[in-house]
């Protein structure tokens, strides 16, 4: 087997379910993409977008003298069903379980790992002397660095972008978390496959504050994962949105519910450590009103909906429930 070949083996005997591999080049369109998103200011107060851009662009300036970039794709679906009680209030699915930072990186490393181990057994094999700056190098990446996931989940043939801006794959939908291994060495490069998006629109049409501004393009200011995990706690939730959160505190899966390839393709996670935890599927609202800071920690812990922290949880459900009153009120007056 080539080296190629043994790395896509192993990656899916640890678990992951899609693996490509691209040439480790500059994302020139991809880049000019963004500086018109950021020069739109659809990233709202996520400044750390616009920091190391030259870096986000081009692995090479992450890892020097990377050569390959290789894709992996971790299934996270689970079947269970959001409650449409307005007792209940939404978790997104990827939040039912474990932080995936955690599961992915551990997976990531013994994946890259192992592809040192190749290199060493393949030196021993030829006995020859290699200098040290002739072995296989690399950074491991899980959305904490300046990387464009979604841009090398594309290019090395995982799947394509779809109209709501996550990466569909043919195998699993779009309930996958990605990460990244970008190595020294050269490998065999897989080529991107087309975009099976056609002329669907149900992810636009179904997007309750309209934040699919256009087909792939998404204002992050208008979208309620955005509201509800990375605007920071210190800053309200602007009232337009309040009757428009459909009860998600953190959050929101709407778009991906909505489209074809996940109702069809969707298959159940095999990994434990995302098999939903108890009480989170179809959280009470009255229950995570009254949560104490201390009983977020406990409830929370090494979750990711531990992101926007207790405060920011709390400014969430104010305005769930904000958007509850408003519509009873609307209700009660058109009645």
């Amino acid at each position: 087997m080539s080296l190629t070949s043994k790395i896509k083996s192993k990656a899916y005997e640890i678990g992951f379910c899609s693996v490509g591999i691209a040439r480790a080049d500059a994302l020139d369109k991809e880049a000019t993409f963004l500086k018109e998103w950021l020069g739109r200011g659809y990233q709202g107060k996520m400044q750390y977008l616009e920091n190391n851009f030259e870096k986000r662009c081009d692995p090479r300036e992450l890892v020097p003298g990377a050569q390959s970039v290789i894709s992996l794709a971790l299934n996270y679906y689970n079947r269970g069903e959001h409650s449409a009680d307005k007792k209940d209030c939404k978790i997104s699915r990827y939040a039912w379980a474990d932080d995936y930072h955690d599961v992915m990186k551990k997976k990531l490393w013994e994946l890259f790992d192992y592809t040192q181990s190749l290199d060493k057994e393949n030196t021993k094999e030829k006995k020859t002397s290699r200098k040290n700056s002739e072995k296989i190098e690399g950074r491991v990446f899980v959305d904490t660095a300046p990387i464009m996931d979604k841009a090398w989940a594309v290019r090395s043939g995982l799947g394509w972008q779809g109209k709501h801006s996550n990466v569909i794959t043919r195998e699993q939908g779009s309930w996958v978390f990605l990460g990244e291994i970008v190595l020294s060495c050269p490998l065999e490069y897989d080529e991107p496959i087309e975009d099976f998006c056609g002329s669907c629109t149900r992810c636009i049409e179904a997007c309750p504050t309209d934040a699919i501004v256009e087909p792939y393009v998404v204002d992050a200011t208008k979208c309620i994962s955005y509201l509800t995990i990375e605007l920071k706690a210190e800053h309200e939730i602007p009232e337009e949105f309040h009757d428009k959160l459909e009860n998600w505190i953190f959050g929101c899966d709407i778009c991906q519910d909505v489209c074809p390839w996940n109702q069809k393709f969707s298959q159940e996670t095999q990994e434990e450590s995302f098999f939903p935890r108890e009480g989170i599927v179809q959280p009470q609202l009255k229950e995570l009103e009254e949560i104490s800071q201390d009983e977020f920690r406990r409830k929370f812990r090494r979750s990711p909906v531990k992101r926007p922290k207790w405060q920011g949880l709390l400014r969430n459900i104010r305005a769930v429930l904000s958007g509850l009153k408003k519509k009873n009120t609307t209700e009660s007056f058109t009645d």
